[in-house]
């Protein structure tokens, strides 16, 4: 923990910790800390304070790395250092501290977070400060003194207070200029080749070694040093010096603007609305066509081009299409893989969300979609990757995706990006972290991806686009299987009823044998007139035909006549042309019938097969007799090998060939469930049970307020915990009473037993009376124990 930040934290008013718990969502992350020193330990956790760090604009990086450069940092020196107005410096300051990556001391001086500091290796391209090299044990006392006498300083018996003599002669641009005046030619150039473009360089080792070189006359006056025989480094000092007075950092506090050119808001909506509706019907037509003909996997992993482009045609998406919804249906659990078909089939999942409203399914694919870790439509090499196979940017596509939206969210009113390049670099602007190499790759996949879910139109966001892009601090990752609280934002609920508001849910019937839909039809509409009809356009109004394959292929899925003609006269009156035609094409179904057999059971002996044909501990094998000595039967060979033998028959089994084949059996391996196969190669069991919403976090204002009151309150606690356990937990051995002081004092995790026989794992517990008030994972919250009613305590791992 980072004692210099929960110093500052215990100086902080109401409002202004509140702006750090909002800030920091991870700070309010479950189970919420209730005092001071465990919210700075969570503060101060590395991973966080990268993911913090991730989210802060360009100014706030060039901050943070200018203070790792100067000594004792101050807003004052950082505005001199930068050549920028303080307000400015200090505004960007202000944003550090509310996302506590830095912290000011009691003189004004900034301390970074440490894990901040460790981000770069060579903050500005400069190497360790003159100390780092001074004091290491590769330097010998004798040799500091002759680099002493070198650089024309006198003589001090003191080691350190030769360092410091030795630092503030090399950090003095005067005496270095004064020193280079009698190098050796070149000697200055050298420098400054590692000033500007080091401060770590390969060399060519010899020339340290011999006379009369610039590189030995460089290290024996501390310019340089040397690790290893062909690598050199220049102190940071020394480098400032090299750049001169006149050198500042970049520091750019205001984005580069974004070109745009105004759009129609309505019209713009008035695609969400086609869009939409178009997304949730076709990913309903993958699914159901998968679960008919299962999707093979590549042996090298993912969906062949093929496959992507047989599903396509059969389903009426384009390929862009299909391999987006292919890969969100993933991510969604909406598609596992199954080892007993052999393929990509629907999960119970899918079961579940095809009987939710249609809004509800919307916001399942587009959270999907948020948190993805991959780009559908990004090309390499002018080539799309592998649908569902591995892609290498990982965790940073989604964040690619999390920062092109809220540019584009930032836009005015009205307006939409008029080119690529403006809008590339003020998302870099806003996230400097991401790789910009793929950022330029990737922006506008990631926009095309956006307009074919109806989050972008004519290139300016939609309703349904700006509800999503203000929430990717909730998206979650790929792997999470939890239920993402992007799904149930209140924003992003009203923009999805909104984008499905215009659906079809009735068609026009006309003579000619087809159904017209003026406007987006419905997901289960599309899916009815999809089974008995022919699409054959799509867009503002779609166009399906009914012929007499089509009606044939409802009847072979197990519809009747009355039934299909039941169904779609609840979306619109039947004509007389459709009525004879539904009624004529089942008059001739059947027609000709074609029996499923599990195997064929033969016999010489017709009165033994006959009475094999009676037997009733036979029948649920479904044997028909066909000839006087040919039985055949539903079961397949197996299965009737093993039913003949129990009933006291010795069949064996005959190979195509007519012969005997006998083999030997292995025991029965148990089959594997539906896997998921997420994009980029991960496999998980898919789990049956139904994500739970975690409970929603305390409000910022309210828990700061709490946080304050407790730590006044911590000195009067300090040294009653461990009396009051005592006193109360009396059922518990003193070992158990100090795991469960822990649990209060340090906040460490435990599973308790209650009397009753109920066991809960707590964490962060506080005393109040005679009650334990500690976290239960359990429950998800905070509830109250009572102490005496504690029969044990385990250390939970």
């Amino acid at each position: 923990m980072d004692d210099h930040l929960l110093g500052w934290l215990r100086t902080l008013d109401e409002d202004r910790l509140a702006r750090v718990l909002t800030h920091r969502p991870d700070a309010l992350a479950a189970p919420w800390p209730r005092r001071l020193d465990t919210l700075a330990q969570r503060l101060s956790n590395g991973f966080a304070v990268m993911a913090a760090l991730r989210a802060l604009p360009l100014p706030c990086l060039q901050l943070a790395e200018a203070c790792l450069v100067l000594t004792r940092p101050t807003a004052e020196r950082l505005a001199d250092f930068l050549a920028a107005p303080r307000a400015e410096v200090e505004r960007w300051l202000d944003h550090l501290y509310d996302h506590a990556l830095a912290c000011p001391a009691s003189d004004g001086e900034i301390r970074l977070a440490e894990a901040v500091t460790r981000y770069w290796s060579s903050p500005l391209g400069l190497g360790e400060p003159l100390d780092h090299y001074l004091n290491s044990w590769t330097i010998s006392g004798d040799t500091l003194r002759a680099l002493a006498r070198n650089l024309g300083l006198p003589p001090h018996s003191s080691k350190r207070r030769t360092i410091l003599r030795v630092s503030e002669a090399l950090s003095d641009e005067d005496h270095l200029d004064t020193l280079l005046r009698h190098a050796p030619a070149g000697a200055a150039e050298l420098l400054d080749e590692f000033a500007w473009h080091g401060p770590v360089r390969e060399v060519d080792g010899g020339r340290f070694v011999t006379r009369g070189t610039p590189e030995k006359w460089a290290a024996d006056h501390g310019l340089l040093y040397r690790p290893s025989w062909n690598v050199a480094e220049i102190p940071r000092e020394v480098a400032l010096s090299r750049r001169g007075p006149g050198y500042h950092p970049p520091f750019t506090p205001r984005p580069p603007e974004v070109a745009t050119i105004p759009v129609d808001p309505e019209e713009v909506d008035h695609l969400m609305t086609l869009a939409a509706p178009h997304v949730v019907e076709r990913c309903a037509a993958l699914l159901d066509n998968t679960s008919k003909t299962p999707l093979p996997l590549l042996k090298t992993g993912g969906v062949g081009v093929r496959e992507v482009r047989r599903i396509a045609k059969e389903t009426g998406c384009d390929e862009d299409e299909t391999r987006l919804l292919l890969e969100i249906c993933a991510v969604a659990r909406l598609l596992a893989w199954d080892e007993e078909s052999g393929g990509l089939v629907p999960t119970e999942r899918f079961d579940r969300w095809r009987l939710d409203e249609g809004a509800a399914r919307l916001r399942v694919l587009l959270s999907a979609w948020w948190r993805m870790e991959r780009s559908s439509l990004r090309k390499t090499d002018g080539r799309y990757g592998t649908v569902l196979g591995d892609d290498q940017s990982g965790a940073a596509m989604a964040r690619i995706r999390h920062a092109v939206l809220p540019a584009l969210l930032r836009l005015p009113s009205g307006t939409a990006f008029a080119d690529h390049e403006s809008l590339v670099a003020n998302v870099h602007w806003h996230a400097p972290l991401v790789d910009r190499d793929l950022l330029d790759r990737c922006a506008s996949a990631v926009v095309e991806e956006s307009r074919l879910l109806g989050l972008v139109a004519h290139d300016a966001l939609t309703d349904l686009g700006r509800a999503l892009a203000g929430l990717a601090a909730g998206a979650g990752s790929e792997s999470d299987d939890a239920a993402p609280l992007v799904e149930h934002d209140p924003a992003l609920v009203e923009a999805s009823t909104r984008a499905l508001a215009s659906v079809r849910r009735s068609a026009l019937f006309g003579p000619d044998l087809t159904a017209v839909v003026t406007g987006p039809p419905s997901a289960e509409l599309a899916e009815l007139l999809d089974r008995v009809a022919e699409r054959e356009s799509r867009g503002a109004a779609s166009v399906w035909r009914f012929t007499t394959e089509s009606v044939r292929r409802a009847l072979d899925r197990g519809y009747d006549a009355d039934e299909l003609l039941e169904e779609l006269a609840e979306v619109g009156a039947v004509p007389q042309p459709l009525d004879y035609l539904v009624h004529d094409v089942a008059r001739r179904h059947g027609e000709v019938t074609v029996t499923t057999v599990g195997c064929v059971v033969q016999a010489s002996d017709p009165a033994l097969l006959a009475e094999i044909a009676a037997h009733r501990r036979l029948s649920r094998l479904g044997l028909r007799l066909l000839a006087p000595t040919v039985l055949i039967a539903a079961a397949d060979a197996e299965r009737t090998l093993a039913v003949l033998r129990e009933a006291g028959y010795a069949p064996v089994p005959i190979a195509d060939t007519g012969e005997i084949a006998i083999r030997r059996t292995r025991a029965e391996e148990p089959r594997n469930g539906k896997l998921i196969l997420l994009p980029g190669g991960q496999v998980a069991e898919l789990s049956d049970v139904v994500p739970v919403i975690a409970e929603p976090a305390p409000d910022p204002h309210e828990h700061a307020e709490r946080l304050i009151a407790e730590s006044h309150r911590a000195g009067e606690r300090n040294g009653r915990t461990w009396a009051v356990i005592g006193r109360m937990a009396t059922r518990l051995p003193t070992a158990q009473q100090s795991l469960l002081g822990f649990v209060v004092d340090r906040g460490v995790r435990a599973g308790i037993t209650l009397t009753g026989g109920l066991t809960a794992t707590i964490s962060h517990g506080e005393l109040r009376g005679g009650a334990l008030d500690a976290w239960c994972e359990e429950a998800g919250d905070y509830l109250e124990f009572p102490l005496a009613e504690i029969v044990e305590v385990r250390g939970a791992y």
